[in-house]
């Protein structure tokens, strides 16, 4: 067992979630709503922060979302999620999204996005989190990679403020 604030590698955060894009998400054209999609990307993303911080998380802010294929009705999203670091009270963690047709076992890679999560206490407080711990290569990359886009939706927030 671990302390509270001893570091946890990226691989405890990582999380899996899966949902058949059904017909009431459709839009008029029959492909899931991207709405839906983001929506799902919020879900799986705050499943690895609550497995990082062991908190109740909320979302703070979501970077952009491209699609870049549509979901059909039937197909199966396969949502990916892992923290990719951790600053003092906040945490990015990045969301992939894969679409499976069922039928065919086709799998296609349809969005990505970086979401900052913090965690609260039972008072609704922030509390500091443990660091994340990157041990692959590629971990190691997102880490280092998480803190130009830090910089980058903190000036973003800036220029908001003003």
């Amino acid at each position: 067992m671990t302390g509270p604030l001893t570091g946890r590698p990226v691989r405890d955060s990582r999380s899996e979630y899966s949902e058949i894009a059904m017909p009431n998400d459709a839009n008029p054209l029959g492909n899931l709503l991207g709405g839906r999609v983001m929506h799902l990307v919020d879900l799986a993303g705050a499943l690895a922060a609550a497995r990082h911080s062991r908190h109740a998380v909320v979302t703070a802010s979501v970077d952009h979302m491209n699609f870049l294929h549509p979901v059909h009705i039937g197909q199966l999203l396969i949502l990916k999620s892992s923290v990719n670091r951790v600053f003092r009270t906040s945490m990015e963690v990045g969301v992939k999204v894969w679409v499976e047709d069922l039928r065919t076992g086709e799998t296609r890679h349809t969005s990505s996005a970086y979401l900052t999560f913090v965690a609260l206490d039972e008072a609704g407080q922030r509390v500091p989190l443990p660091p994340v711990v990157p041990e692959t290569d590629e971990e190691k990359r997102r880490y280092e990679q998480a803190q130009e886009r830090r910089a980058y939706r903190l000036e973003l927030r800036s220029r908001s403020k003003e």
